[in-house]
């Protein structure tokens, strides 16, 4: 490892490479409760030209190579399990193109969804990405790449139905464009060319190093509302998302559920934003949302809430900062964030369990669920915080972690972005035919096994 550092000196400059025990330390862990796990060197390229010689050189010396975005995913994905260098991707943080006509946006793989969003505010403000409900120092790469999801799903699907192109180095170290940008200067769509894009999203940076990407933009509205439906009984959210989610107006439609503040205890409320380009437009679309669940509102087993001002705005930000506040809430900065994707039905099942584990290990928690398509999924999530210098507290989460995980395996749903327990939990129900494919794929692709070894194995 001596002999890599000076190497890797030798690629970035000796300003972007460290083996000092404190930026290890830092390293080490995300804010979840997966423990810590130290790299042995840490990088920071500046192009996709020293990503690819790191590559080669880690390739050359059989030595791990760990990515990483912002590391906010919660999960322990970027920890370095088996050691190595992680190659931290936030000096390549450049928007290098937007397409306004076609509605993409190329991006390097370090830039965060803030400047993205603040880019497209100044330069064009008709356009507008989605979203997730992180800090705006997430990346876009990195969001993408774990199937994530954001405030425009409800119109567009997973973040990776969003992707257009990617530019990635192989963990051999070859350069590879996929989409149209293989043979075109312009990143418009993945169609109609054979899709390996899929070979990059959702295996938690195992096969290769994501450098440059395209993603979907849409229109940003000048006038923006929130219609906040409220009931009482899990057993009829199933039948509203669904009537909600048909008129196809909303661009966004969660639903959560808190035990604090104490006026939100007890109720499921469904958040339905929506955006239009006239004061008439936004008040068609109010009223077609709101005839959608008349039948509730008629039988007063649901209605919607009257939304002061403040409280209007509040659900108006974009990232969402309500379940940043919740991360703290235990003090000491921990927070573990289970996501299940899984069909809408199961959203009074997957409620209880939430109540259930929740009562059973004394977590503080907050529940809820997005809805991803037309309501052709949701992704439901069970947010614990605990305080970190407790270790009691932090053993109280982990339980939480691994019961809400493997009964959302047991009912039916898939955990979103799984730490690597869960990823063998999830290896343990899979079809043995796919995993054994997924094997074979990464055999091909990374034949000395440097890329993010420990996870997706058995």
């Amino acid at each position: 490892m001596p002999n890599m550092l000076n190497i890797l000196s030798d690629i970035v400059g000796p300003r972007f490479v460290s083996d000092s025990p404190e930026e290890k330390y830092i390293y080490s862990m995300d804010p979840g409760t997966m423990p810590a796990c130290e790299p042995d060197i840490v990088v920071m390229p500046g192009s996709t030209g020293e990503v690819q010689q790191i590559v080669q050189a880690a390739n050359a010396h059989r030595v791990p190579l760990v990515p990483l975005g912002a590391g906010l995913v919660l999960s322990g994905l970027s920890r370095a399990l088996k050691g190595g260098i992680v190659v931290d991707m936030k000096r390549m943080n450049r928007v290098l193109e937007v397409n306004e006509m076609s509605r993409y946006a190329l991006v390097e793989a370090g830039t965060s969804q803030g400047m993205l969003q603040a880019h497209l505010k100044k330069h064009f403000p008709k356009l507008k990405h989605s979203a997730p409900d992180a800090p705006p120092t997430a990346t876009l790469a990195g969001n993408v790449s774990i199937h994530g999801s954001g405030h425009l799903s409800h119109a567009g699907g997973f973040h990776s139905d969003m992707l257009n192109g990617l530019e990635v180095v192989l963990p051999t170290g070859e350069i590879a464009r996929l989409g149209s940008c293989a043979i075109s200067p312009y990143w418009f769509a993945r169609a109609p060319l054979p899709d390996l894009s899929g070979l990059f999203l959702g295996w938690a940076g195992t096969t290769g190093i994501i450098t440059k990407l395209a993603v979907k933009l849409y229109p940003s509205y000048p006038l923006n509302d929130v219609a906040v439906f409220v009931c009482e009984d899990a057993a009829i959210m199933p039948d509203v998302l669904y009537r909600i989610t048909g008129v196809q107006l909303a661009e966004d439609v969660t639903a959560w559920m808190t035990p604090k503040p104490d006026w939100a205890a007890g109720f499921l409320h469904c958040n339905v934003n929506y955006g239009a380009q006239t004061k008439n437009e936004l008040v068609w679309k109010r009223n077609l949302i709101r005839a959608a669940v008349a039948n509730y509102i008629d039988a007063k087993t649901g209605g919607f809430l009257p939304l002061p001002g403040m409280m209007k705005k509040r659900f108006l930000e974009v990232p969402a900062r309500q379940l940043s506040l919740f991360a703290d809430v235990r003090k000491g900065g921990g927070f573990e964030y289970v996501g299940a994707i899984m069909p809408v039905e199961l959203f009074p099942a997957a409620y209880e369990l939430g109540l259930h584990i929740a009562a059973k290990l004394g977590v503080s928690y907050s529940m809820g669920c997005r809805i991803i398509g037309v309501n052709h999924s949701m992704m439901f999530f069970y947010a614990y915080a605990f305080n970190r210098a407790d270790p009691d507290d932090v053993a109280r989460a982990q339980r939480a972690l691994e019961e809400t995980n493997k009964s959302a395996v047991a009912m039916g749903g898939i955990p979103w972005k799984a730490e690597a327990p869960a990823q063998k939990e999830i290896i343990r129900n899979m079809d043995p035919a796919m995993f054994d494919m997924m094997r074979r794929v990464r055999s091909v692709l990374d034949p000395n096994g440097i890329m993010n070894p420990g996870n997706w194995e058995d």
